[in-house]
């Protein structure tokens, strides 16, 4: 507790210490209308680097804005990762489990935020992008390796950063969207919003739908054809529909601002999930889609309440907020005449607390203090009926009750941290951070990070950018107390990550805009926790691993004014990413040492193409990933020894049609374009070609001053 009050202590004298605050920070819009039936964005002049934001010296990050957001309502956050970043996205299919993983890491080494409380799942240590719907999304940060410090511990592949912002509209404003696609599928948006001088309110709904049953051609299935004779006379693969798949989203985002006008804002945020599953079946598995029931639910709300004080050389503010989620699991088998048996029955709930407090202080244009102390204090419940037949003495004995195991534990987690940003040249900046952290009782060693960044030349904004860092990641309370398995005996995760970089960024006004970036990481990850079989029939966690993961990140952007009303833009990015364990050996005969880790493209690329003319738009989307291993030694010897590499194109055709009474598009969006057969996942096929179609109603009832 010393720690904690020194932390507390620190952060209160840096706020009243202060005499000016910063300006409040304004919102970038680069809405796709911009108040006129267009989609060309006029193309700004790159200013130099020399007064870059101190917030942001020796950071590795990508940002991600608005227009890439709201591409259209039946995205998700992993669809856009996916498509706009160099991380790799995991992917079950639509409405289905999709994880990110930076840098040849695990999905739990992956820090999620939402307006600055963390989301990650206190149980499994992981954040469900399916979960997310882009258009509930404002602003998204990824911060890789090192840069994840600044915002939170725990990233030891780095963190994302999502947050929402006051729409700025003037009166009452509303947007509705209608998608239609292959599947049955159904998207609907509705966004009311309202704005004055001290007030701005938002509403957003989405609601998703679908039988996602698509077809697929079953490659793990080789079926015989015979003659008349019964004689084998030929093979083929056959083509089988998905089943069980279909998914039911509501999401209900509540927004309310209020600005006093003398630098102090207030702010509400409560976001409800309700969603119903099918856990669709396995590509291997024969039995019929009637034989059982197998779905997931989950009910989640998120709360926050928000204080931001400005004035010209610092800014404080204050975070509470709530969690509260129930996730269910039931599956039965039909065992005739319309009686289900009920095999798996499982149900978690999770409350989790929030409270923060920041700080930022000026002094002069050289130096930036900064602090903040959160805590998470979560409650999980986790019951799981046991399937299992007892033992036979246990029957003997009059005991013919399933067993019911699971855990009860709360846990608290505080997180305190101190920076210092220096620009002692225009062309040089400097940062060192100090964090440290506490799980239940046990708390970190300090984790530093130093930062630096220096403009080897303002011709062409070339920075160059390097940093370092330690960092560290508890167990999730499954791994401590799951049962069967938990292991209460782990040791928490521990590395260390060096990255350097070269940045550049040109343009002229009107004509065009080049930037691009380069970065060598090297991280060293020990404890590494992996789940292993055991001798008594269940799996448990171990620290075995010790994991090197090294490569380079490489991303460019560019937009080019063609002619008077024709725009183009395209962004790239590409990641090569060994992830390689040098862990002790199982056993004598574990071949797994010296290779990549399950589930690690060592490669993968994204390329988005934007096109405009007045008020059409053409988009373009590329994705690339290579082989995935799904054994630890990397054996290929066997079909399931890994997961094929494959590419993904989307296309897309928009059109705005501008009247006195609103703004209205159209678009069509064709997904899988070459028709690709491909897992993400073993044994889980993905949606060959397909389409859907958006209908994007904006009326006019007022003045706005900005519109998305």
């Amino acid at each position: 507790m010393k720690k904690l009050a020194h932390l507390i202590g620190l952060l209160c004298a840096t706020a009243v210490s202060a005499q000016e605050p910063p300006s409040q920070p304004a919102s970038s819009h680069s809405g796709w209308w911009n108040g006129n039936p267009s989609f060309v964005v006029p193309i700004r002049e790159v200013s130099v680097t020399a007064r870059r934001p101190m917030k942001e010296i020796g950071v590795q990050q990508t940002k991600l804005d608005t227009t890439v957001l709201h591409e259209n309502i039946a995205l998700s956050m992993a669809d856009v990762l996916t498509f706009n970043t160099s991380i790799f996205v995991k992917q079950y299919g639509r409405a289905t489990l999709s994880t990110v993983a930076f840098r040849g890491t695990s999905p739990s080494h992956t820090q999620v935020t939402w307006n600055g409380m963390r989301i990650n799942s206190p149980m499994l240590g992981m954040t469900d992008f399916s979960m997310i719907p882009s258009y509930f999304i404002d602003d998204a940060t990824l911060l890789h390796g090192t840069s994840s410090v600044n915002m939170t511990g725990g990233g030891l592949g780095g963190a994302v950063a999502l947050s929402t912002r006051p729409a700025e509209t003037r009166g009452f404003n509303m947007q509705y969207v209608q998608g239609i696609g292959s599947f049955s599928t159904f998207d609907e948006f509705l966004r009311l919003t309202y704005g004055s001088d001290r007030w701005q309110t938002s509403t957003r709904v989405v609601y998703s739908s679908s039988s996602n049953d698509f077809r697929y051609r079953n490659y793990n299935k080789k079926m015989n054809i015979y003659d008349d004779d019964r004689n084998i006379i030929g093979t083929y693969y056959p083509v089988e529909r998905n089943k069980c798949g279909d998914f039911h989203d509501l999401h209900v985002l509540q927004e309310a601002y209020y600005n006093t006008g003398r630098g102090d804002r207030l702010g509400l945020q409560a976001w409800y999930i309700h969603s119903r599953r099918g856990v669709p079946m396995l590509n291997v598995d024969y039995r019929s889609d009637t034989e059982y029931r197998n779905e997931q639910c989950e009910q989640t709300f998120r709360s926050i309440l928000s204080w931001d004080h400005w004035r010209k050389n610092y800014k404080i503010g204050a975070r509470a907020g709530y969690i509260h989620t129930r996730q269910t699991y039931d599956f039965s088998q039909d065992k005739g005449n319309g009686d289900w048996a009920e095999m798996i029955r499982s149900r978690s709930f999770v409350n989790t607390l929030y409270g923060s407090v920041e700080g930022e202080y000026y002094i002069g244009k050289k130096w930036l203090f900064t602090a903040n102390v959160s805590v998470h204090q979560h409650f999980v419940k986790s019951k799981d009926r046991n399937v299992l037949e007892l033992n036979s003495q246990s029957i003997a004995q009059g005991n013919n009750k399933k067993v019911v195991v699971g855990y009860d534990q709360g846990r608290i987690e505080l997180s305190g941290y101190v920076s210092a940003k220096w620009m002692p040249a225009d062309r040089l900046g400097l940062s060192f951070a100090l964090r440290e952290e506490m799980f239940g009782s046990e708390w970190t060693p300090v984790i530093p990070a130093f930062f630096a960044d220096y403009t080897i030349s303002k011709r062409g904004n070339v920075v160059a950018k390097a940093s370092v860092s330690r960092n560290y990641r508890f167990p999730s309370l499954n791994d401590l107390y799951f049962l069967p398995g938990g292991n209460p005996d782990l040791k928490k995760e521990h590395g260390f990550t060096y990255d350097a970089g070269l940045s550049f960024a040109v343009g002229k006004e009107g004509v065009y805009s080049l930037s691009g970036e380069a970065t060598w990481f090297d991280s060293y990850i020990d404890d590494w926790i992996v789940w292993l079989p055991t001798f008594k029939g269940f799996w448990t966690p171990m620290n075995i691993k010790e994991v090197h993961a090294y490569g380079v990140e490489l991303k460019g952007d560019l937009n080019v004014q063609l002619a008077r009303n024709w725009q183009l833009g395209i962004d790239g990015t590409f990641s090569w990413t060994p992830s390689i364990n040098h862990g002790d050996p199982v056993d004598w005969a574990d071949e797994a040492i010296g290779k990549q880790l399950v589930y690690v493209p060592e490669y993968s690329a994204a390329v988005t193409g934007r096109l405009a003319y007045k008020s059409w738009r053409f988009l373009y989307k590329w994705c690339y990933y290579s082989e995935r291993f799904t054994t630890s030694n990397n054996d290929v010897k066997t079909k399931i020894g890994r997961v094929l590499p494959y590419f993904m194109s989307d296309v897309s055709l928009e059109k705005l049609f501008s009247f006195r009474w609103g703004d209205f598009s159209v678009k069509v969006a064709v997904k899988n374009l070459l028709d690709e057969e491909y897992e993400t996942v073993l044994s889980r096929p993905m949606p060959r070609m397909n389409y859907e179609i958006f209908l994007d109603i904006r009326p006019k009832w007022g003045k706005k001053k900005a519109r998305d």
